[in-house]
């Protein structure tokens, strides 16, 4: 899109005065006005449970693969999947930090601590991968559905993935769920990395035999450089972030599995015991097949939240204005430049903005300097370290009570709050290296403390 005219950005600014805050670069939180009760929301959409069904019974029949090849999921028997914890102790820290109760449990999903790649690509990633490698091995009839899926690990496979290639686009941590996996089974892949991805994680890929390709522009040229590779060769197969429906569903598998943890727990979510999810949003795929997965299982009954970073509102400006992926945040003189890696991009998929529109309950942005802070208060109260932009869900319960009143009136929810649950998304951050944790985590205490003068 051409940059906007000085005289429409006014007219914008008319429409929609939440503008002005998210140009000025400000914290904001904007309620969408287009959600819709579940029933009637589910009718405009592209995909189905059946689909997400489909996901969930593709990954069991993966998992003695994965156990047998990631031994660190030998424990979950090859279900990649991460733990659901409470934190009193953060709860307790950011009632104090904000002067605003908290009502309700909180609890944190720990996505961190994925095994594989350490992040909740682990989950959408490696799903697409294992679909892809599915659908090659039954053309060339080398696999059938019946077939003990660890048979995959030996070179009769390896060898026949080594005629096909894998391209990505990725800030990160998509192209290390994306690597990792595809390398593992034999595929020649090369990762298209923006230049804000972080110098440990291209180090990580390259050690597991990766390509990696670095660009000084942001995630949108990495990943239309990764579509123009895959284009020109019929053996390259393109993981798209920000049209791929498999990426999606495996997000969406998520919510099935919370389910359980949630009744291990012995936590009811229903119409009197409402559940309330804050899900950090880059491009917007991991949010919102997460979300959308949610919605399937609870319905009216779950209410989610994006979070991105003041700098990239790719997917706010997106749904705000109803122009999803024809308008970037450069376009309103916005830098994408932040420390929240993963969710650096300018502009947000319009598959998922359309598809998601009219579950999502709404969206606010965190600055850099609350992701430090907020991370070194989560290792303080809970022995818990993620990187910055797995933090941005953790003040979306404060911003909620204080910022979103007129939601929770409007939705009958204001009395029923004391019985809620509120579930941070965390991420990732388990694999960053010690070093950097160190410096994440002084960062956050430096910002503390300057605030304390």
């Amino acid at each position: 899109m051409k940059e906007i005219e000085i005289q429409e950005l006014q007219t914008w600014k008319d429409q929609y005065p939440l503008l002005n805050k998210l140009i000025s670069m400000d914290e904001v939180f904007w309620l969408n006005p287009n959600v819709e009760k579940f029933q009637t929301g589910i009718k405009k959409s592209p995909l189905t449970q059946e689909d997400v069904r489909d996901a969930e019974e593709r990954l069991k029949r993966f998992a003695p693969y994965i156990a047998k090849v990631f031994p660190e999921t030998k424990g979950s028997n090859g279900i990649i999947e991460s733990p659901l914890v409470r934190i009193p102790s953060m709860k307790q820290s950011l009632e104090q930090e904000y002067q605003q109760p908290i009502l309700g449990e909180l609890l944190l999903k720990c996505d961190s601590h994925l095994p594989i790649s350490g992040s909740i690509k682990a989950r959408g990633g490696i799903y697409e991968i294992l679909k892809h490698a599915e659908d090659l091995a039954f053309q060339h009839q080398l696999l059938t559905i019946q077939d003990d899926y660890s048979i995959l690990d030996s070179d009769r496979f390896r060898t026949f993935f080594s005629q096909y290639s894998i391209a990505v686009g990725s800030t990160g941590n998509l192209g290390l769920s994306i690597g990792i996996i595809s390398a593992k089974l034999g595929f020649n892949v090369s990762v298209h990395m923006s230049a804000d991805a972080k110098q440990w994680k291209k180090d990580l890929l390259r050690s597991k035999n990766v390509k990696v390709i670095e660009y000084e522009a942001d995630y949108s040229k990495a990943v239309e450089e990764g579509r123009i590779q895959a284009d020109s060769d019929p053996t390259c197969y393109f993981v798209d972030d920000e049209n791929s429906h498999d990426l999606f569903l495996g997000y969406a598998v998520a919510a099935s599995r919370l389910k359980k943890q949630l009744e291990e727990l012995e936590i009811t979510i229903d119409e009197n015991h409402p559940l309330f999810v804050y899900l950090p949003c880059g491009v917007g795929g991991g949010p919102g097949g997460v979300a959308f997965g949610l919605k399937l299982l609870y319905q009216d009954h779950v209410h989610c939240f994006f979070a991105e970073p003041t700098h990239s509102p790719c997917m706010l400006l997106g749904l705000m204005t109803g122009l999803h992926d024809k308008v970037s945040v450069q376009d309103l003189g916005i830098d994408n430049v932040t420390d929240a890696d993963g969710l650096a991009v300018g502009k947000p998929s319009g598959f998922v903005g359309k598809t998601i529109e009219p579950f999502l309950s709404g969206n606010y942005t965190v600055s850099d300097e609350q992701l430090y802070k907020l991370l070194k208060e989560l290792v303080d109260t809970e022995g818990i370290h993620l990187e910055p932009s797995a933090l941005a869900g953790m003040i979306g319960p404060s911003k909620l009570c204080t910022e979103g009143i007129d939601y929770l009136q409007k939705h009958s929810l204001t009395e029923k709050m004391s019985k809620g649950t509120h579930i941070i998304w965390g991420t990732g951050g388990s694999m960053v290296p010690e070093e950097m944790k160190n410096q994440y985590y002084q960062k956050g205490l430096n910002l503390a403390l300057d605030k304390q003068k």
